[in-house]
């Protein structure tokens, strides 16, 4: 027996003096949530819409691409909704070249034919999986760009197993204005052709650009906005093109991207192709020369220079950006464009004041709160009341020494769960000494009670125990922000 009670001393005290080690100092191990230190709170939404059509776009362009290949020249597509196109010029007997395109190429899609038009739905399959993904994506993306820009101990996560939601938690930010405006940025990057009849010229108008048409814009062609500024960096008017829909390359082609100089000195982007894309770009600025080439960043015309000769692997972006907008930019395209747009249902800012008032007063309630549960718990039970204070010390201890290792969060909730676990422990305690109570007054010996006392009461503590790491699994699971932070403590 005595060797036993050694064993499990020199354990407990072991496990003691590692949660001390772990969390000394306690001001430089634990890190502080978001309402204890300050910093941005962000809810987004991943606009899957955006990557539905992209999607679409880029399979019934591979159609088209394909269908030319195997001698079917009068094929033309349009996009008819997120997740379906319609292609006409495709006669009924090349259903057979349909199909095999089809299997082939857009295992995705079912289609039937509709008179003198074929008819492509995205399957529900693939719905899904490209909804999954581009929230995982967006995920990623927005941790990569925040991990560049160098923010300690972020919250990145997805709000819910499947949903659609991301919740960003920064602390400490000290200027969250400019992390903001790196979350924002999509940076969703394209290279698309000006259409040859306006020579690559923008014009003043929309208007002008209907006129070379006809007062209709042909299929495949849409008009482009640029934003015209003046030397101090204001927008003085808009200039608009006729543009390709379809883009030669965009930012999933990108191998790197860094800040640099231009010919004048001005800040620029410079970026660097994957062998595929820069096999792309090569092939259709050659066969282009003379053609203007508008670089878009989320929708929007940056420039668009003409193309003077073949561009291989290598180039560069310019506009009116200032030093920091080249270091952001350069930073969003390099960490990858976010799959598709993003929707801000929440925006808070805690100050560094507000955080610290929260500390102090999360301290604050947590010792009172400690304080009263001993205040009740020594009138009842005067002399074994000391066991119950040293296994609530003891739990405290053990608690903050696996924040510190583990490297989790404190948050404001997660104080009233250390109160809350504060609590359990006492009860435990009582329900040991409520037990040898029991003993005693049925005639046992004192050594006899107290083991009887912890014997019967460890089934109760351990189904307490289960059930609230069941519990706290399950909120730390499906729950973010304040539910997690509660549930780790």
């Amino acid at each position: 027996m005595k060797s036993n009670l050694l064993w499990r001393a020199a354990l407990v005290l072991a496990v003691v003096i590692g949660a001390l080690l772990s969390a000394y100092p306690l001001n430089e191990t634990i890190n502080l949530g978001l309402d204890l230190r300050g910093g941005i709170h962000l809810v987004l939404e991943v606009t899957v819409g955006d990557a539905f059509r992209s999607e679409t776009d880029r399979d019934m362009g591979g159609f088209i691409e394909q269908a030319n290949e195997r001698g079917i020249t009068t094929a033309s597509a349009n996009r008819t909704g997120e997740t379906s196109f319609e292609v006409s010029g495709v006669g009924s007997d090349r259903d057979a070249v349909v199909r095999e395109i089809a299997t082939d190429y857009l295992p995705g899609w079912d289609w039937s034919r509709q008179g003198d038009r074929l008819a492509f739905d995205m399957t529900l399959q693939n719905v899904n999986e490209i909804r999954e993904l581009s929230v995982i994506q967006a995920e990623q993306t927005i941790r990569n760009r925040i991990d560049a820009f160098g923010v300690t101990e972020p919250v990145i996560q997805r709000q819910g197993i499947s949903g659609s939601r991301i919740v960003v938690q920064l602390p400490g930010v000290d200027d969250p204005e400019r992390v903001k405006r790196l979350i924002k940025n999509t940076a969703f990057l394209e290279f698309r052709l000006v259409d040859f009849p306006l020579g690559g010229r923008s014009v003043g108008s929309p208007t002008e650009i209907l006129s070379n048409y006809g007062g209709q814009l042909p299929d495949g062609i849409e008009i482009g906005i640029e934003d015209v500024r003046a030397e101090d960096g204001s927008v003085m008017g808009q200039a608009y093109y006729a543009l390709h829909n379809r883009a030669i390359i965009t930012g999933r082609d990108l191998k790197d991207a860094r800040p640099g100089l231009g010919q004048f000195n001005q800040p620029v982007v410079n970026f660097t192709l994957t062998h595929e894309g820069g096999q792309l770009f090569a092939e259709t600025t050659a066969a282009n020369v003379g053609r203007g080439l508008a670089i878009l960043l989320d929708g929007k015309v940056i420039t668009a220079p003409n193309i003077r000769s073949r561009i291989a692997d290598r180039g560069l972006i310019e506009g009116s950006f200032t030093p920091e907008e080249v270091q952001d930019l350069s930073t969003v395209l390099r960490s990858g464009a976010l799959p598709a747009g993003i929707t801000y249902l929440e925006e808070r800012t805690v100050g560094p004041s507000l955080g610290r008032d929260s500390s102090d007063q999360g301290l604050r309630a947590g010792l009172i709160g400690a304080v009263l549960v001993v205040l009740a718990i020594f009138p009842v039970y005067p002399l074994t009341g000391n066991n119950a204070e040293m296994a609530m010390n003891l739990n405290i201890v053990i608690i903050f020494g696996a924040l510190a290792y583990f490297g989790a969060t404190l948050t404001l909730p997660g104080i009233a769960g250390i109160v809350l676990t504060v609590g359990m422990a006492v009860d435990a305690n009582v329900l040991v000494f409520e037990r040898i109570r029991e003993a005693l007054r049925a005639g046992r010996g004192p050594a006899r009670a107290i083991e009887l006392g912890y014997e019967k009461a460890l089934s109760a503590i351990i189904d307490a125990n289960i059930t609230t790491v069941i519990t706290a699994a399950i909120l730390f699971i499906m729950g973010s922000g304040p539910v997690k932070g509660f549930a780790v403590t």
